[in-house]
């Protein structure tokens, strides 16, 4: 059954091939000053905002290069046809116009909040390019540029706020990215390999991301497996150094087990193979969230040294 392609003017096009909903991702930049118990100072708190829109902008730039780029493969893509550039309701003209426009309305905000911000978003930005246009297809390299995308991301926070970044800090976010970059990747291929029985799963089997064809499931189980052991030991290391600041109660050694469960249970939703979009994954999982909140509850009131 074929299904009809939802009619958008041209701003919601706009709108929507900007994917508002991925901006979830852009949260992370929070981390950082979350990290330092200094989130909620105004000095902190507004660059950190500025720098979290800075992120909303620059992202949906490359999400306009990658369609744009991608528009012919995507019209033969079961679902990707569906993307407005795709659907031809938005005009590859002004989808690279608007990337352009985007882009650099990140950068000069970026700029304006801290010159070194800007040459993160920057990096992002040739490291996010450099993925749409060559080496999305290359194993291995594709994903640390994926996981790259979101350590990027958390490093932001600090560097927007002129924040000194923990060594333990990057450790947990770099592994962090590679975990949730390999099991994105887990999913997809679990997907491919075991499609559900309906029509479209086996349209989207003959659509496959042709970097996937260089792992094995094996693989990409050994690399989340490990990027997961790895943050959990470097938190717990990370944890206890934050612990040493004076505190009523020892809120960053608790902050361990939702932390800890949190990755178990979302090691639960790659395994399924359900984790294809981290961001989807998050939301729909409401035991996810609640962890996620008592992790946030914990830590925060850690690193305030409440």
């Amino acid at each position: 059954m074929t299904t009809e392609l939802p009619q958008r003017s041209l701003l919601v096009a706009l709108i929507v091939a900007m994917r508002p909903r991925q901006w979830l991702k852009n949260v992370l930049v929070f981390a950082a000053p979350l990290a330092a118990g200094a989130l909620l100072e105004p000095d902190v708190l507004i660059p950190t905002l500025w720098a979290f829109v800075a992120f909303c902008l620059i992202s949906s730039s490359t999400y306009l290069v990658n369609d744009a780029r991608d528009v012919t493969a995507d019209r033969d893509h079961p679902t990707k046809r569906f993307r407005p550039i795709a659907a031809g309701q938005l005009p590859l003209g002004v989808a690279w116009s608007a990337a352009v426009v985007l882009a650099l309305a990140s950068l000069g905000l970026s700029f304006t909040i801290r010159p070194s911000l800007a040459g993160v978003v920057g990096i992002y930005l040739v490291f996010t390019l450099a993925y749409s246009l060559r080496l999305k297809h290359e194993p291995v390299i594709e994903l640390a540029l994926l996981s790259m995308g979101f350590l990027l991301r958390a490093i932001a926070g600090g560097v927007a706020s002129d924040l000194p970044i923990s060594q333990w800090f990057l450790i947990v976010a770099g592994f962090g990215s590679l975990f949730m970059a390999a099991g994105k990747r887990y999913s997809e291929l679990e997907r491919s390999l075991h499609p559900s029985p309906d029509a479209a799963a086996l349209d989207a089997e003959r659509s496959v991301r042709r970097s996937l064809s260089g792992y094995t499931l094996g693989y990409l189980r050994f690399v989340w497996a490990t990027a997961a052991a790895v943050t959990i030991t470097a938190y717990c290391l990370w944890a206890f150094e934050v612990a040493a600041a004076p505190s009523t109660l020892p809120w960053a050694q608790w902050s361990v087990l939702p932390f800890v469960l949190g990755i178990l249970r979302y090691g639960v939703v790659v395994d399924k193979g359900e984790a294809e979009a981290p961001e989807d994954a998050v939301l729909g999982d409401r035991v996810l969230l609640v962890i996620a909140v008592a992790w946030v509850v914990t830590f925060g009131l850690g690193a305030l040294g409440v």
